[in-house]
């Protein structure tokens, strides 16, 4: 098994543990309602709505950067023939 399944693992016994150990009910106050709840149900709740924003935030984009191009395109205007008369003598000599 690799670390971030271990890892993953590990976090979920810890969270089954903390979830399992606030059993009792509590009045949460919900702008102008109270509300009685178990700890379990908010509890559960903030852990599936973590997940879920945690893999919406994490997962992949598929757009592609063409780094070669994004250079082309910040360094168009300048001059590309940086030989000096010089050097183009020295190199054009058989």
């Amino acid at each position: 098994m690799s670390i971030r399944t271990i890892f993953a693992l590990v976090i979920v016994v810890l969270l089954t543990v903390v979830i399992m150990q606030n059993t009792d009910e509590v009045k949460f106050t919900l702008l102008f309602s109270t509300v009685y709840l178990s700890k379990v149900a908010v509890l559960t709740a903030v852990a599936v709505g973590g997940f879920i924003l945690g893999v919406l935030v994490a997962r992949p984009k598929n757009k592609k950067y063409n780094i070669g191009g994004h250079y082309d395109e910040l360094h168009a205007d300048e001059d590309k023939n940086t030989l000096s008369d010089e050097d183009r003598d020295y190199l054009s000599r058989d």
